[in-house]
């Protein structure tokens, strides 16, 4: 089981020295979303950040190092303040691998085959054992405390969703837990523009999110021509805050 850490019982104030909720915002909520987002092209990063501290949202980021819209990578320090302010603001944030690793197929002999996005083996096939695994998963730690000063929660997230039960086992083995995401928490915005509009995505958003769900989106996606943020991510937290939500991040059961 889950737990969740929910922005009206502790103070984001308090703790991490960013936005908080208001009393009165506090008094008109009834139900929780929680909000995630993979690290993707980058390319809203800013925005997403922005808009989470103007709404005074707390979410959870999924990091992992692919190449951004800028040219460099997300986990390059070039991207240091950025996650720096993230801090601050109090998220929450989990691994996605540090080479945007997809799981593959289960293998033979306990082991699972893997392939890397990004990094020295990328677009190569991966016989992964345990230790692989762990190494996979757990990399990505050690660069954002070298960015930040501050370590990953142990929670991950696979790219694209890809899973099986080995897998799982093997990722539990190594401390973290997975974390998905709600059908109706798929937010859509890797989707095709051109099929799916922001206007279409946002309506099916407000209306079909329900109470505990866990939702996900990217910080950029290289694809999608109309981007989905800077349209949608301002109009459905005013919508689902309207709904009486209130947004909380995501962390291990044993945190």
């Amino acid at each position: 089981m889950l737990k969740f850490i929910f922005t009206w019982v502790i103070s984001i104030t308090s703790i991490f020295g960013g936005p908080s909720l208001t009393n009165a915002q506090a008094a008109s909520c009834d139900k929780t979303i929680f909000l995630t987002f993979d690290t993707g092209n980058m390319s809203v990063a800013q925005y997403v950040a922005d808009t989470l501290r103007k709404h005074q949202v707390v979410a959870t980021f999924f990091l992992a190092n692919e190449k951004t819209f800028r040219g460099d990578m997300a986990l390059d320090d070039s991207w240091k303040p950025f996650w720096q302010s993230l801090v601050a603001d109090g998220h929450t944030f989990g691994s996605h691998t540090l080479y945007h690793t997809y799981f593959q197929k289960d293998g033979n002999n306990n082991e699972v085959l893997l392939k890397p996005q990004f990094g020295p083996s990328a677009g190569k096939v991966l016989k992964a054992d345990q230790l692989e695994v762990c190494h996979q998963i757990k990399s990505v730690d050690p660069v954002f405390f070298r960015l930040t000063g501050s370590h990953l929660e142990t929670i991950w997230r696979a790219p694209g969703g890809k899973t099986s039960s080995r897998l799982i086992r093997m990722a539990n083995a190594c401390g973290y837990e997975h974390i998905g995401w709600s059908h109706t928490g798929f937010l859509g915005d890797e989707l095709s523009s051109a099929q799916y509009s922001n206007e279409v995505l946002l309506k099916k958003a407000l209306e079909q999110l329900k109470d505990g769900d866990i939702a996900m989106a990217h910080l950029g996606i290289w694809s999608r021509k109309d981007p989905w943020a800077t349209s949608v991510l301002e109009p459905l937290i005013e919508g689902l805050k309207a709904k009486g939500f209130c947004f909380a991040k995501v962390v291990p059961s044993n945190g």
